[in-house]
Protein backbone atom coordinates (compact mmCIF):
# COMPACT_ATOMS: atom_id res chain seq x y z
CA UNK A 1 0.00 0.00 0.00
CA UNK A 2 1.42 3.41 -1.00
CA UNK A 3 1.05 6.50 1.87
CA UNK A 4 0.98 10.19 0.59
CA UNK A 5 4.32 11.64 0.90
CA UNK A 6 4.96 14.13 3.45
CA UNK A 7 4.26 17.66 2.29
CA UNK A 8 6.67 19.31 0.63
CA UNK A 9 6.65 22.77 1.93
CA UNK A 10 7.21 21.52 5.29
CA UNK A 11 10.60 22.62 7.38
CA UNK A 12 11.70 21.95 10.57
CA UNK A 13 14.11 22.35 13.11
CA UNK A 14 15.73 21.53 16.42
CA UNK A 15 15.59 23.64 19.50
CA UNK A 16 19.12 23.07 21.53
CA UNK A 17 20.51 24.01 24.61
CA UNK A 18 24.61 23.97 25.63
CA UNK A 19 23.02 22.71 28.84
CA UNK A 20 19.90 22.34 31.09
CA UNK A 21 18.41 25.86 32.30
CA UNK A 22 19.90 28.43 29.05
CA UNK A 23 16.29 29.29 28.13
CA UNK A 24 15.23 26.43 25.44
CA UNK A 25 11.73 26.33 26.59
CA UNK A 26 10.94 30.29 26.05
CA UNK A 27 12.75 30.34 22.98
CA UNK A 28 10.90 27.64 21.78
CA UNK A 29 7.72 29.25 23.19
CA UNK A 30 8.49 32.31 21.47
CA UNK A 31 8.98 30.86 18.07
CA UNK A 32 6.07 28.50 18.27
CA UNK A 33 3.98 32.48 18.90
CA UNK A 34 5.85 33.39 16.27
CA UNK A 35 5.36 31.42 13.68
CA UNK A 36 1.75 30.77 14.31
CA UNK A 37 1.23 34.86 14.51
CA UNK A 38 2.41 34.62 10.91
CA UNK A 39 -0.25 32.33 9.90
CA UNK A 40 2.01 29.50 9.77
CA UNK A 41 0.82 25.86 10.98
CA UNK A 42 3.26 24.76 13.59
CA UNK A 43 3.90 21.17 14.98
CA UNK A 44 5.56 21.09 18.33
CA UNK A 45 7.40 18.18 19.64
CA UNK A 46 9.68 17.54 22.64
CA UNK A 47 12.57 15.41 23.06
CA UNK A 48 12.80 13.35 26.43
CA UNK A 49 10.30 11.87 29.02
CA UNK A 50 7.80 15.42 30.08
CA UNK A 51 5.01 16.04 30.39
CA UNK A 52 5.21 19.94 31.35
CA UNK A 53 7.02 21.83 28.57
CA UNK A 54 4.77 20.46 25.74
CA UNK A 55 1.24 21.26 27.46
CA UNK A 56 2.76 24.99 26.86
CA UNK A 57 3.49 24.34 23.28
CA UNK A 58 0.22 23.04 22.79
CA UNK A 59 -0.67 26.71 24.23
CA UNK A 60 1.88 28.44 22.04
CA UNK A 61 1.12 26.46 18.91
CA UNK A 62 -2.40 25.56 19.06
CA UNK A 63 -2.02 21.95 18.43
CA UNK A 64 -0.97 19.17 20.89
CA UNK A 65 2.64 18.03 21.11
CA UNK A 66 4.29 15.11 21.04
CA UNK A 67 6.94 13.52 22.49
CA UNK A 68 10.19 11.99 21.11
CA UNK A 69 12.14 9.45 23.18
CA UNK A 70 15.27 7.79 22.16
CA UNK A 71 15.36 5.21 25.10
CA UNK A 72 11.33 4.98 25.66
CA UNK A 73 10.70 4.34 21.83
CA UNK A 74 12.35 2.56 19.15
CA UNK A 75 14.16 4.84 16.23
CA UNK A 76 11.29 3.71 13.87
CA UNK A 77 8.86 4.69 16.55
CA UNK A 78 9.95 8.31 16.63
CA UNK A 79 10.49 9.04 12.77
CA UNK A 80 6.88 7.36 12.75
CA UNK A 81 5.50 10.07 14.94
CA UNK A 82 7.36 12.90 13.90
CA UNK A 83 6.30 11.99 10.23
CA UNK A 84 2.63 11.47 10.68
CA UNK A 85 2.35 14.79 13.15
CA UNK A 86 5.02 16.95 10.89
CA UNK A 87 3.14 16.63 7.92
CA UNK A 88 0.04 18.11 9.04
CA UNK A 89 1.87 21.35 9.40
CA UNK A 90 4.26 24.27 7.61
CA UNK A 91 7.00 24.00 9.93
CA UNK A 92 7.85 21.42 12.90
CA UNK A 93 9.73 22.62 16.38
CA UNK A 94 11.34 20.63 18.00
CA UNK A 95 12.31 21.24 21.32
CA UNK A 96 15.80 19.24 22.98
CA UNK A 97 16.47 18.16 26.04
CA UNK A 98 19.28 19.02 28.69
CA UNK A 99 22.18 19.64 26.73
CA UNK A 100 22.84 19.03 23.01
CA UNK A 101 25.41 16.17 22.96
CA UNK A 102 23.82 14.98 26.98
CA UNK A 103 22.21 11.17 27.10
CA UNK A 104 22.44 8.21 28.58
CA UNK A 105 25.98 8.44 29.16
CA UNK A 106 29.36 10.34 28.37
CA UNK A 107 30.76 7.91 26.09
CA UNK A 108 27.96 8.00 23.59
CA UNK A 109 25.52 9.79 21.71
CA UNK A 110 22.33 7.71 22.56
CA UNK A 111 19.53 9.54 24.04
CA UNK A 112 20.46 12.61 23.04
CA UNK A 113 19.16 16.10 21.40
CA UNK A 114 21.80 15.69 18.83
CA UNK A 115 21.02 11.62 18.41
CA UNK A 116 17.47 12.61 17.30
CA UNK A 117 18.17 15.69 15.21
CA UNK A 118 20.00 13.12 13.03
CA UNK A 119 17.79 10.93 13.21
CA UNK A 120 15.31 13.16 12.20
CA UNK A 121 17.46 14.76 9.52
CA UNK A 122 16.74 18.74 11.20
CA UNK A 123 19.15 21.36 11.74
CA UNK A 124 19.86 22.84 15.10
CA UNK A 125 19.57 25.80 16.74
CA UNK A 126 21.62 26.58 19.18
CA UNK A 127 20.40 28.69 22.47
CA UNK A 128 23.46 29.78 24.26
CA UNK A 129 23.20 31.91 27.62
CA UNK A 130 25.27 34.69 27.35
CA UNK A 131 25.38 36.37 30.83
CA UNK A 132 29.31 36.76 31.78
CA UNK A 133 30.65 36.28 28.36
CA UNK A 134 32.00 38.05 25.45
CA UNK A 135 34.94 36.37 23.27
CA UNK A 136 34.66 33.16 25.15
CA UNK A 137 31.02 32.85 24.16
CA UNK A 138 32.30 32.05 20.67
CA UNK A 139 35.00 29.95 21.73
CA UNK A 140 31.79 27.56 23.38
CA UNK A 141 29.93 27.90 20.03
CA UNK A 142 33.06 26.51 18.17
CA UNK A 143 33.39 23.76 20.44
CA UNK A 144 29.37 22.51 20.03
CA UNK A 145 29.83 23.37 16.13
CA UNK A 146 32.87 20.97 15.30
CA UNK A 147 32.54 18.10 18.04
CA UNK A 148 29.76 16.35 15.69
CA UNK A 149 30.46 17.31 11.81
CA UNK A 150 27.23 14.97 11.03
CA UNK A 151 25.40 17.34 13.18
CA UNK A 152 23.67 20.18 10.90
CA UNK A 153 23.71 23.63 12.49
CA UNK A 154 20.91 25.85 11.70
CA UNK A 155 22.44 28.50 13.47
CA UNK A 156 23.07 30.32 17.25
CA UNK A 157 20.95 32.58 19.13
CA UNK A 158 22.13 33.98 22.30
CA UNK A 159 19.99 34.38 25.64
CA UNK A 160 20.00 36.81 28.58
CA UNK A 161 22.12 39.78 26.61
CA UNK A 162 23.33 42.00 29.18
CA UNK A 163 22.58 45.22 26.68
CA UNK A 164 23.55 47.00 23.43
CA UNK A 165 27.01 46.95 24.31
CA UNK A 166 26.98 43.08 25.77
CA UNK A 167 25.32 42.27 22.39
CA UNK A 168 27.82 44.24 19.98
CA UNK A 169 30.62 42.31 21.99
CA UNK A 170 29.05 38.98 21.12
CA UNK A 171 28.46 39.65 17.47
CA UNK A 172 32.16 40.74 16.98
CA UNK A 173 33.22 37.47 18.54
CA UNK A 174 31.62 35.64 16.23
CA UNK A 175 32.69 37.49 13.33
CA UNK A 176 35.80 35.60 13.70
CA UNK A 177 33.73 31.98 13.56
CA UNK A 178 32.94 31.49 9.78
CA UNK A 179 30.24 28.76 9.02
CA UNK A 180 28.03 29.62 12.08
CA UNK A 181 24.94 31.79 11.29
CA UNK A 182 24.65 34.22 14.65
CA UNK A 183 20.68 35.09 14.36
CA UNK A 184 20.16 36.78 17.06
CA UNK A 185 20.72 38.21 20.88
CA UNK A 186 18.02 38.18 23.31
CA UNK A 187 17.76 39.96 26.39
CA UNK A 188 17.00 39.43 29.44
CA UNK A 189 12.86 39.63 30.41
CA UNK A 190 12.54 37.85 33.57
CA UNK A 191 8.88 38.59 33.62
CA UNK A 192 8.57 36.53 30.77
CA UNK A 193 9.99 33.43 32.94
CA UNK A 194 7.27 31.05 33.66
CA UNK A 195 7.52 30.12 37.48
CA UNK A 196 8.84 26.63 38.26
CA UNK A 197 8.09 24.23 41.19
CA UNK A 198 10.14 20.67 42.43
CA UNK A 199 8.72 18.92 38.88
CA UNK A 200 9.95 21.36 37.07
CA UNK A 201 8.02 24.63 35.68
CA UNK A 202 4.47 25.05 36.11
CA UNK A 203 2.01 23.30 34.21
CA UNK A 204 -0.12 24.92 31.54
CA UNK A 205 -3.27 23.97 34.00
CA UNK A 206 -2.02 26.13 36.50
CA UNK A 207 -0.01 28.39 34.84
CA UNK A 208 -2.19 29.38 31.19
CA UNK A 209 -0.21 31.20 28.42
CA UNK A 210 -2.51 33.94 27.87
CA UNK A 211 -3.19 35.81 24.61
CA UNK A 212 -1.26 38.97 25.79
CA UNK A 213 1.59 36.58 27.21
CA UNK A 214 2.57 35.04 23.76
CA UNK A 215 1.91 38.34 21.90
CA UNK A 216 4.90 39.47 24.01
CA UNK A 217 6.49 36.32 23.45
CA UNK A 218 6.42 36.28 19.79
CA UNK A 219 7.36 40.13 19.97
CA UNK A 220 10.16 39.68 21.94
CA UNK A 221 11.71 36.90 19.73
CA UNK A 222 11.33 38.53 16.58
CA UNK A 223 12.43 42.41 17.84
CA UNK A 224 16.17 40.46 18.39
CA UNK A 225 16.30 37.11 16.20
CA UNK A 226 16.22 37.08 12.42
CA UNK A 227 13.89 34.64 11.85
CA UNK A 228 13.29 34.99 8.05
CA UNK A 229 17.11 34.45 7.98
CA UNK A 230 15.89 31.35 9.81
CA UNK A 231 13.20 30.37 8.08
CA UNK A 232 15.14 30.55 5.07
CA UNK A 233 17.94 28.37 6.04
CA UNK A 234 15.55 25.49 6.87
CA UNK A 235 15.70 22.69 4.23
CA UNK A 236 12.46 20.96 3.17
CA UNK A 237 11.94 17.57 4.38
CA UNK A 238 12.56 14.92 2.27
CA UNK A 239 9.95 13.04 0.57
CA UNK A 240 9.45 10.47 2.54
CA UNK A 241 5.97 8.56 3.31
CA UNK A 242 4.29 9.78 6.13
CA UNK A 243 3.43 6.67 8.39
CA UNK A 244 -0.39 6.69 8.72
CA UNK A 245 -2.19 5.36 12.16
CA UNK A 246 -1.25 1.25 12.68
CA UNK A 247 -5.13 1.14 11.65
CA UNK A 248 -8.44 2.68 11.65
CA UNK A 249 -9.64 2.68 14.88
CA UNK A 250 -12.44 0.49 16.29
CA UNK A 251 -15.70 1.64 17.42
CA UNK A 252 -16.34 2.59 20.65
CA UNK A 253 -15.83 -0.52 23.07
CA UNK A 254 -15.99 0.48 26.57
CA UNK A 255 -16.04 3.39 28.62
CA UNK A 256 -12.78 4.46 30.17
CA UNK A 257 -12.84 7.34 32.67
CA UNK A 258 -9.45 9.70 32.62
CA UNK A 259 -8.91 11.87 35.39
CA UNK A 260 -8.20 15.07 33.80
CA UNK A 261 -7.48 18.45 36.07
CA UNK A 262 -5.23 20.63 37.70
CA UNK A 263 -3.94 17.69 40.03
CA UNK A 264 -3.70 14.79 37.23
CA UNK A 265 -2.31 15.97 34.04
CA UNK A 266 -0.02 13.87 32.87
CA UNK A 267 -0.03 11.83 30.06
CA UNK A 268 1.47 10.97 26.73
CA UNK A 269 -1.34 11.50 24.23
CA UNK A 270 -0.04 8.59 22.19
CA UNK A 271 -1.48 6.60 25.95
CA UNK A 272 -4.84 7.95 25.19
CA UNK A 273 -4.37 7.40 21.35
CA UNK A 274 -3.73 3.71 21.61
CA UNK A 275 -6.36 3.16 24.03
CA UNK A 276 -8.70 4.41 22.00
CA UNK A 277 -7.39 2.60 19.13
CA UNK A 278 -8.20 -0.43 20.89
CA UNK A 279 -11.66 0.42 21.61
CA UNK A 280 -11.80 2.69 24.61
CA UNK A 281 -14.36 6.07 24.84
CA UNK A 282 -12.57 8.22 26.89
CA UNK A 283 -14.57 9.99 29.45
CA UNK A 284 -12.71 12.58 31.11
CA UNK A 285 -13.53 13.89 34.77
CA UNK A 286 -12.54 15.51 37.86
CA UNK A 287 -11.48 14.16 41.03
CA UNK A 288 -11.39 17.48 42.43
CA UNK A 289 -14.32 18.85 41.44
CA UNK A 290 -16.85 16.36 40.69
CA UNK A 291 -19.01 14.60 43.19
CA UNK A 292 -19.30 11.56 41.56
CA UNK A 293 -17.52 9.32 38.29
CA UNK A 294 -19.05 9.59 35.04
CA UNK A 295 -21.81 6.97 34.74
CA UNK A 296 -21.81 3.37 32.93
CA UNK A 297 -17.57 3.30 33.45
CA UNK A 298 -16.10 -0.02 32.50
CA UNK A 299 -12.46 1.32 33.64
CA UNK A 300 -10.75 4.25 35.62
CA UNK A 301 -7.16 5.61 33.95
CA UNK A 302 -5.65 7.84 36.94
CA UNK A 303 -2.84 9.69 35.57
CA UNK A 304 0.57 11.50 37.16
CA UNK A 305 0.59 15.39 38.01
CA UNK A 306 0.23 17.05 41.31
CA UNK A 307 -1.92 15.74 43.93
CA UNK A 308 0.17 16.46 46.92
CA UNK A 309 -0.68 20.31 45.97
CA UNK A 310 -4.45 19.33 45.96
CA UNK A 311 -4.68 17.18 48.82
CA UNK A 312 -6.46 19.17 51.23
CA UNK A 313 -9.45 19.43 48.37
CA UNK A 314 -8.74 15.84 47.54
CA UNK A 315 -9.24 14.61 50.73
CA UNK A 316 -12.42 16.67 51.30
CA UNK A 317 -14.03 14.73 48.23
CA UNK A 318 -15.91 12.50 49.77
CA UNK A 319 -18.85 11.12 47.50
CA UNK A 320 -16.07 10.69 44.74
CA UNK A 321 -13.71 8.65 47.25
CA UNK A 322 -16.77 6.31 48.64
CA UNK A 323 -17.71 5.78 44.54
CA UNK A 324 -14.30 4.78 43.66
CA UNK A 325 -14.03 2.21 46.62
CA UNK A 326 -17.08 0.81 45.35
CA UNK A 327 -16.15 -0.02 42.05
CA UNK A 328 -12.85 -1.48 42.80
CA UNK A 329 -14.47 -3.71 45.15
CA UNK A 330 -17.43 -4.30 42.32
CA UNK A 331 -13.70 -5.45 40.56
CA UNK A 332 -13.87 -1.85 37.83
CA UNK A 333 -10.15 -1.96 36.03
CA UNK A 334 -8.35 0.48 37.62
CA UNK A 335 -5.01 1.48 36.23
CA UNK A 336 -3.11 4.35 38.21
CA UNK A 337 0.26 5.97 37.63
CA UNK A 338 2.79 8.25 39.90
CA UNK A 339 -0.13 10.45 41.16
CA UNK A 340 -2.64 8.13 40.51
CA UNK A 341 -0.89 6.06 42.70
CA UNK A 342 -0.66 8.42 45.70
CA UNK A 343 -4.43 9.11 45.01
CA UNK A 344 -5.14 5.61 45.65
CA UNK A 345 -3.18 5.28 49.03
CA UNK A 346 -4.78 5.99 52.50
CA UNK A 347 -3.27 8.93 52.90
CA UNK A 348 -0.94 11.73 51.70
CA UNK A 349 1.71 13.16 54.17
CA UNK A 350 2.58 16.76 53.14
CA UNK A 351 6.12 18.47 54.16
CA UNK A 352 4.40 19.43 57.15
CA UNK A 353 3.43 16.24 58.22
CA UNK A 354 0.06 16.75 57.98
CA UNK A 355 -2.32 13.51 56.70
CA UNK A 356 -4.70 13.75 54.27
CA UNK A 357 -6.95 10.82 53.62
CA UNK A 358 -7.08 9.39 50.29
CA UNK A 359 -9.21 7.11 48.48
CA UNK A 360 -7.59 4.43 50.56
CA UNK A 361 -7.54 1.52 48.20
CA UNK A 362 -3.95 0.57 48.81
CA UNK A 363 -2.76 -0.43 52.35
CA UNK A 364 -0.14 2.22 52.91
CA UNK A 365 1.18 5.97 52.98
CA UNK A 366 2.70 8.11 50.74
CA UNK A 367 5.09 10.80 52.09
CA UNK A 368 6.16 14.06 50.53
CA UNK A 369 9.90 14.71 50.56
CA UNK A 370 11.91 17.98 50.19
CA UNK A 371 14.13 15.67 48.22
CA UNK A 372 14.47 14.38 44.52
CA UNK A 373 13.36 10.30 45.06
CA UNK A 374 13.46 8.79 42.15
CA UNK A 375 14.37 9.91 38.29
CA UNK A 376 15.22 7.80 35.37
CA UNK A 377 14.30 5.46 32.85
CA UNK A 378 12.59 2.32 34.03
CA UNK A 379 11.85 -0.87 31.78
CA UNK A 380 8.86 -3.04 33.06
CA UNK A 381 7.71 -6.68 33.00
CA UNK A 382 4.83 -8.64 34.23
CA UNK A 383 6.14 -11.37 36.66
CA UNK A 384 2.23 -12.57 36.49
CA UNK A 385 -0.58 -11.89 33.91
CA UNK A 386 -2.40 -8.47 34.99
CA UNK A 387 -4.28 -5.65 33.10
CA UNK A 388 -1.39 -4.95 30.82
CA UNK A 389 -0.85 -8.37 29.80
CA UNK A 390 0.23 -12.14 30.23
CA UNK A 391 2.99 -12.42 31.93
CA UNK A 392 6.60 -11.42 30.44
CA UNK A 393 4.75 -8.26 28.80
CA UNK A 394 7.24 -5.67 28.82
CA UNK A 395 7.23 -1.78 28.52
CA UNK A 396 9.12 1.13 28.96
CA UNK A 397 8.83 4.75 30.71
CA UNK A 398 9.97 6.66 33.35
CA UNK A 399 10.28 7.71 37.13
CA UNK A 400 10.55 11.28 39.19
CA UNK A 401 8.85 12.04 42.10
CA UNK A 402 9.44 13.41 45.50
CA UNK A 403 7.28 11.34 47.60
CA UNK A 404 7.59 7.42 48.98
CA UNK A 405 5.86 5.06 50.53
CA UNK A 406 5.72 4.52 54.27
CA UNK A 407 6.20 1.36 55.26
CA UNK A 408 5.31 -0.93 52.51
CA UNK A 409 3.01 -3.85 52.97
CA UNK A 410 5.07 -7.08 52.20
CA UNK A 411 1.95 -9.15 51.18
CA UNK A 412 0.59 -6.86 48.74
CA UNK A 413 1.46 -8.54 45.41
CA UNK A 414 3.63 -6.14 43.32
CA UNK A 415 2.69 -7.79 39.34
CA UNK A 416 6.01 -5.46 37.87
CA UNK A 417 9.68 -6.29 37.84
CA UNK A 418 11.49 -2.64 37.35
CA UNK A 419 15.02 -2.50 35.88
CA UNK A 420 16.29 0.85 35.28
CA UNK A 421 18.49 1.64 32.06
CA UNK A 422 21.85 0.53 33.74
CA UNK A 423 20.71 -2.67 33.88
CA UNK A 424 20.95 -2.76 37.96
CA UNK A 425 18.94 -6.02 39.38
CA UNK A 426 15.55 -5.74 38.81
CA UNK A 427 12.78 -5.11 41.80
CA UNK A 428 9.52 -5.45 42.31
CA UNK A 429 7.04 -2.87 41.93
CA UNK A 430 3.43 -2.14 40.62
CA UNK A 431 1.22 -2.48 43.21
CA UNK A 432 -1.90 -5.02 42.71
CA UNK A 433 -5.09 -5.38 44.72
CA UNK A 434 -7.74 -7.03 42.37
CA UNK A 435 -8.21 -5.12 39.40
CA UNK A 436 -6.76 -2.60 40.55
CA UNK A 437 -2.95 -1.56 39.12
CA UNK A 438 -0.62 1.28 40.62
CA UNK A 439 2.94 2.35 40.11
CA UNK A 440 5.35 5.37 40.14
CA UNK A 441 6.23 4.20 36.43
CA UNK A 442 4.79 6.64 33.80
CA UNK A 443 4.32 3.86 30.89
CA UNK A 444 4.85 5.11 27.05
CA UNK A 445 2.52 2.56 25.39
CA UNK A 446 4.35 3.67 22.02
CA UNK A 447 6.71 1.60 23.38
CA UNK A 448 4.39 -1.61 23.64
CA UNK A 449 0.83 -0.98 22.46
CA UNK A 450 -0.26 -4.11 23.02
CA UNK A 451 -0.30 -2.75 26.45
CA UNK A 452 -3.29 -0.76 26.16
CA UNK A 453 -4.61 -3.10 23.87
CA UNK A 454 -4.44 -5.47 27.01
CA UNK A 455 -6.31 -2.93 29.63
CA UNK A 456 -8.84 -2.50 27.05
CA UNK A 457 -10.03 -6.06 27.06
CA UNK A 458 -9.82 -5.89 31.16
CA UNK A 459 -12.20 -2.96 30.56
CA UNK A 460 -14.60 -5.12 28.01
CA UNK A 461 -14.28 -8.74 30.28
CA UNK A 462 -15.19 -6.17 33.26
CA UNK A 463 -18.45 -5.12 31.08
CA UNK A 464 -19.78 -8.27 30.29
CA UNK A 465 -19.84 -9.06 33.61
CA UNK A 466 -22.16 -6.69 35.15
Amino acid sequence: MKHSPTQPNVRGLVIAGTQSGVGKTTVTLGLLSALRRRGLAVQPFKVGPDFIDPGHHGRAAGRCSRSLDGWMLSREANLSLFRRHAAQAQVAVVEGVMGLFDGYDGASEAGSTAQMAKWLGLPTLLVVDARAMARSAAALVHGFATFDPDLALAGVVFNRVGGAAHWQYLQEAMGGLPGVQCLGGLPREPELSIPERHLGLVTSEDHPLGEEYLERLAAWLEGHLDLDRLLASLPQLPRLPAAPPAASPHPPLVRLGVARDRAFCFYYPENLEWLAHFGAELVPFSLLTDRELPADLHGLYLGGGYPELFAGQLAANEGIKRQLAEAAAAGLPIYAECGGLMYLSREIRDLKGQGHPMAGLLPFRVRMLPRLKALGYREVTLRTAGLLGPAGTRARGHEFHYSEIEAETEDLPRLYLIANRQGTAPAPEGYCLGNVLASYVHLHFGSNPEVARHLVDHCRAYKEKI
